[in-house]
C-alpha cells in the first residue's frame, strides 16, 4: 500500500511541474535559460536517464531468470524489490529526466523544431504512458493476487505468472522507445521535427 502512495505522489509532482510550465510559461522558461545550470542539468540528465535505462533493463531480466526458476520465493522476492526499485527509485529518476532535459532543450532551442530532440521527447513521453496505463494497472492486480496466498502455497495461481510473464511484453515495450532515445540523444541526426509532421 506504501508503495502505491508514493506512486502516486511522484506522479502528483510530475503533474505539478507540467501545471506550472503550462500556468507560468515564462518564468518556467527563464528558470530552465539560466546558464548557471546548463552543466548541472547536463550531469543531471545524463545520469537520471541511465540510471533509469539501467534499472528498467535490469528488471526486466531479473524478472525473467526468476520466473524460468519456477520457485515461487524467489518470483515473490524479485517481483517486491522490482515493484519496490519502481516506485522508489524509477519515479524520481523519471522526474529528474525530465527536469534535466528540458533545461538542456530551452539551450538548444525550441524543442518542438528540433528533430532528434522532438522525436526523442515525444517517444519518452510514449514510453511514460505505456508504463502509466498498462505497468501500473498490471502491477496492482498482482499485490491483488499475491496478497491472499498463503504461506502453505507451494506455488503461485496461474494468473500471477500469467500476470508477470504479461509484464515481461508490457516492460519491452516501455524499454525499446527509451533505447531509440538513447541512440538519438547519442548521433542526433538530422530528421523531421515533430512540429513539422503535419505541415
Amino acid at each position: 500500500m506504501m508503495t502505491r502512495y508514493i506512486l502516486i505522489g511522484f506522479l502528483a509532482i510530475m503533474a505539478s511541474i507540467i501545471g506550472f510550465a503550462f500556468f507560468f510559461q515564462e518564468a518556467f522558461i527563464a528558470l530552465l535559460k539560466h546558464p548557471a545550470l546548463y552543466s548541472h542539468a547536463r550531469f543531471l540528465h545524463i545520469a537520471a536517464v541511465t540510471l533509469f535505462f539501467a534499472n528498467a533493463v535490469v528488471g526486466i531480466l531479473w524478472e525473467q531468470q526468476s520466473l524460468a526458476s519456477g520457485s515461487k520465493e524467489v518470483i515473490l522476492h524479485t517481483y517486491n524489490t522490482v515493484a519496490f526499485l519502481d516506485s522508489r527509485f524509477s519515479s524520481p529518476l523519471i522526474i529528474l529526466s525530465i527536469l534535466g532535459g528540458l533545461s538542456l532543450s530551452y539551450g538548444t532551442g525550441e524543442i518542438w523544431q528540433i528533430g532528434w530532440l522532438s522525436v526523442s521527447f515525444l517517444l519518452f513521453i510514449l514510453s511514460g504512458i505505456f508504463w502509466i496505463v498498462s505497468d501500473i494497472p498490471t502491477q496492482y492486480r498482482i499485490r491483488q493476487h499475491i496478497s491472499s496466498l498463503k504461506p502453505e502455497d507451494q506455488t503461485l495461481p496461474d494468473e500471477v505468472t500469467r500476470l508477470l510473464k504479461l509484464r515481461w511484453w508490457i516492460s519491452m515495450a516501455g524499454v525499446i522507445p527509451l533505447i531509440i532515445v538513447f541512440i538519438l540523444m547519442v548521433y542526433k541526426p538530422e530528421i523531421t521535427a515533430v512540429a513539422d509532421w503535419f505541415r
